[in-house]
């Protein structure tokens, strides 16, 4: 069997492919090159701002983000004094002519932040970036412990256009198996709250392949999601994962895979029927939604400016972002080390992944092909003179498997299904001996 079998005959599930390349296979940028240096090349006039904010009421048991539950009040004052600090170097860096046309505050939980703090974050990124809010798509991660009417209020009058909310399941005993204890009372509670502050886009996340869930109980947190006419949803397979609650406990399952396949077969029945159209392997929007409205954006080309300790940002070819933890004591010490840093500090790229030319197009390639429209080839050759099969003739792989169109450019539904093993397959050997060599903490 080679290397590409093992990969595509092995299970559907192998990693979540959200960006490429993976945080972990940054490393210590020496010398550290200036964020003058790093932007001058760039456009700059349509980039994506994102805020962390790396603090959330508890740690979900299958979560592994940078994040830290319960901070001390005196903690998330810190923060954002910091954060501030570091914005303004970085404005400084990038000139007075960077424009932003998509804003995220994300994390951990924004919205962990009281109301005050909430509108300090957002002067932050308005007074201080200069981001355009109201003006430009924004949006912003909630829970339901803290989608209260008073936070929703703060995100409404900055022009927020598009709430996440992390449910994962309606059933309680379902969300304790996941380690996020949580009442459906509560959460119905917050979904009314997002409602009745009228933001345009509501999404909700459900997680299926939880233990003991089954075609039934699946099907109950769907319709209750769907009660709630929300304008996307976003279903995730569930993960165990290293250092994580789930992680430290959970026993594996031999027909887990078949399990979560079904789950997933069964969302996309129930949510087509239901008048939802499929934008990947995760996201489905409301067929009555049009696409977010703003200024022009492309993932692929444009760059990402983000802000705070967990944040990455990305030019044409450097990645960059502070170190990545995910274990309780190593979060804390990174966010330590991050409040405790010279303002100076914040004019320098610190942790990062040089793209060189083949590397660029093969973000290009996953950043589309994971994606259910697949990959523009008449964008690809604009920006890189010439064919992505061309460049990737593995394509023709997913095409006789029947996982792509015969151009391998677009993959059909059952490619969709394994976006989770077809990600992992066209990471580079180099990605991947970094992410393999990187001891995650």
């Amino acid at each position: 069997m080679t290397s590409t079998d093992q990969h595509l005959d092995g299970s559907p599930y192998q990693q979540y492919v959200y960006a490429y390349p993976h945080k972990t296979s940054y490393r210590a940028l020496r010398p550290r090159p200036t964020l003058a240096e790093v932007w001058r090349a760039e456009p700059r006039d349509a980039l994506f701002l994102y805020l962390h904010v790396p603090f959330c009421e508890m740690r979900c048991g299958f979560c592994n983000l940078f994040t830290r539950a319960h901070a001390p009040a005196d903690q998330v004052t810190a923060y954002l004094r910091q954060l501030r600090r570091q914005a303004e170097q970085v404005a400084d860096s990038l000139g007075g002519d960077a424009g932003y046309a998509r804003t995220a505050l994300g994390g951990g939980t924004p919205t962990y932040l009281t109301a005050d703090e909430l509108t300090e974050l957002f002067d932050i990124a308005t007074t201080t970036m200069g981001a355009r809010l109201p003006g430009v798509p924004l949006s912003v991660e909630t829970s339901p412990a803290t989608a209260t009417p008073e936070r929703l209020a703060v995100l409404a009058a900055h022009g927020t256009t598009r709430v996440s909310i992390g449910v994962q399941s309606f059933l309680d005993v379902e969300a304790r198996a996941a380690g996020r204890p949580q009442r459906r009372t509560e959460v119905e509670a917050a979904l009314a709250a997002i409602r009745d502050a009228a933001i345009p886009v509501l999404n909700i996340d459900l997680i299926y392949g939880i233990d003991g869930q089954s075609a039934e109980t699946w099907r109950q947190s769907l319709d209750a999601a769907l009660a709630w006419q929300p304008e996307e949803l976003y279903l995730y397979p569930l993960y165990v994962r290293p250092l994580t609650g789930l992680g430290r406990r959970a026993p594996s399952r031999a027909d887990w895979d078949a399990d979560r396949l079904a789950r997933y077969q069964q969302a996309v029945q129930v949510l087509g029927a239901a008048g939802y159209r499929q934008e990947s392997m995760r996201q489905f929007r409301r067929a009555d939604v049009p696409t977010p409205a703003g200024p022009d954006y492309c993932c692929q080309a444009d760059g990402m400016v983000g802000l705070g300790c967990g944040a990455r940002s990305y030019t044409t070819d450097l990645h960059y972002s502070f170190d990545y933890a995910v274990s309780v004591s190593q979060v804390r010490a990174v966010l330590d080390d991050y409040l405790s840093r010279p303002a100076d500090d914040f004019r320098y790229a610190e942790i990062g992944y040089r793209l060189d030319a083949v590397e660029q197009r093969r973000r290009w390639l996953l950043q589309s092909l994971l994606r259910v429209q697949g990959v523009d080839a008449a964008a690809y050759r604009a920006r890189f003179g010439a064919t992505p099969v061309d460049d990737f003739p593995q394509l023709g792989e997913l095409a006789r498997r029947g996982w792509a169109s015969a151009d391998g450019l677009r993959l059909t539904p059952a490619g969709l299904a394994r976006s989770d093993a077809i990600g992992p397959w066209l990471t580079s050997h180099q990605v991947r001996h970094a992410m393999d060599g990187y001891a995650l903490r």
